[in-house]
């Protein structure tokens, strides 16, 4: 062992093995809580929570978005029993484009015979209304953008189609040049929504088009609703069926959220940079040993302890409890001059998160309601001072 010392700590943690490349872009939401962010502060605060005009009722619980960029801003810290509360200090801040969501369709869940969800059906409605809706309420009176909305909607149908050749077709007499192909969606609700039904999930659909860079193929995210007896979950199922969610309507300002998405790709790299190896020190011996970690045990057949050079980074990771500081309508309002490194402007709806998130510009992140809250839940935002504009084109 010569001088080195005779303890050293594992390197990486074995809960996120394997550490392979994601499988796709878009994640799968494996767990959903069990309480919404509502209810939560009702059954922690009480009365005091619906002085503050917190009400329980059925909620998606997760909203789709794209990571436009980061800035910083200064805010009054609101935590309680620490050396800052109540004094202005510095944060960084990440912005998220969040267009309206459409809900394409709903999915009905019943418990199977091994105890685990079966589903019990779909139905779909056409979302054309709902597209058009979404940019003449939100993106029509912005001066930058002069698209029609009969353009508009035919990009969405276009990717959608390429997404799902099952649900839009080519429509070449139609007004946008694709149709959305729908069958009789109240006929399909009355069929799924007969039997058991213990669990209901929304088939949400981005719309790609209204972001900063302008993509066309949109995402289809599957989301729990919850909130509130079946019964009532379900009728808001139906309201909600081809029409429009905002941000607003899932989260509020002030709440903590988790981050699922896929991280940073960085290709095939050692063990000092994917794993944090120390690099020893190099002499006439040791030149060719230096960022290496020597032999490996155990053998093949076992799980491997020992850091190993592969894959680093595009994996699919999780990151739980960041604060949402601010929701608005108007993204120009905290874009930067010149606009975001490598994703460009945001022109409508947006959040901004405390901290970093994980992914590159553009990467798609799920925000879901926490499924492990922390111990202090805020029933306010905090008040921003000042935000940052500055161009970032410099750094």
């Amino acid at each position: 062992m010569g001088h080195r010392k005779l303890h050293a700590p594992r390197r990486g943690s074995l809960g996120v093995r394997p550490r392979k490349r994601a499988e796709e872009l878009t994640p799968r939401v494996r767990t959903w809580p069990a309480k919404t962010w509502a209810e939560l502060l009702l059954e922690k605060y009480g009365k005091d929570a619906e002085k503050h005009g917190v009400v329980s009722k059925p909620v998606l619980l997760g909203f789709a978005a794209y990571k436009a960029g980061m800035t910083h801003a200064l805010m009054v810290e609101d935590r309680p029993n620490t050396p800052f509360t109540g004094k202005e200090v510095f944060t960084p801040v990440t912005i998220l484009d969040a267009p309206p969501m459409v809900i394409l369709g709903l999915r009905a869940y019943s418990v199977g015979e091994q105890g685990g969800l079966v589903s019990l059906g779909e139905a779909w409605r056409s979302p054309v209304e709902a597209v058009g809706k979404a940019y003449e309420e939100y993106y029509s009176k912005n001066p930058l953008l002069t698209e029609r909305v009969d353009s508009v909607v035919r990009k969405y149908l276009q990717g959608l189609r390429k997404l799902n050749h099952g649900l839009v077709k080519p429509d070449p007499t139609g007004k946008y040049g694709f149709k959305f192909v729908e069958t009789n969606w109240e006929e399909a609700f009355k069929k799924v929504f007969t039997g058991n039904v213990v669990e209901v999930r929304a088939l949400a659909s981005t719309i790609p088009v209204l972001s900063g860079f302008a993509k066309k193929k949109p995402e289809i995210v599957e989301i729990k609703i919850g909130g509130g007896k079946v019964e009532e979950i379900v009728k808001y199922g139906e309201s909600v069926l081809g029409g429009l969610v905002t941000v607003r309507d899932v989260f509020t300002e002030g709440q903590f959220i988790d981050v699922i998405g896929v991280t940073k790709g960085k290709g095939f790299q050692g063990v000092v940079k994917r794993f944090g190896v120390k690099v020893l020190p190099r002499w006439h011996k040791h030149r060719k040993g230096a960022r290496k970690i020597g032999s490996r045990s155990p053998a093949f057949g076992t799980m491997s302890e020992p850091p190993q050079a592969g894959q680093t980074g595009f994996h699919r990771r999780t990151d739980y409890n960041k604060r949402i500081l601010r929701i608005g309508f108007n993204g120009l309002e905290v874009t930067p001059s010149g606009g975001f490194l490598h994703y460009g402007l945001v022109y409508g709806p947006y959040l901004m998160l405390k901290g970093t998130v994980f992914g590159p510009a553009k990467r798609l992140l799920i925000l879901r309601h926490p499924v492990r809250p922390p111990t202090w839940l805020p029933l306010e935002s905090p008040k921003i001072t000042y935000l940052n504009l500055e161009s970032k084109q410099g750094i």
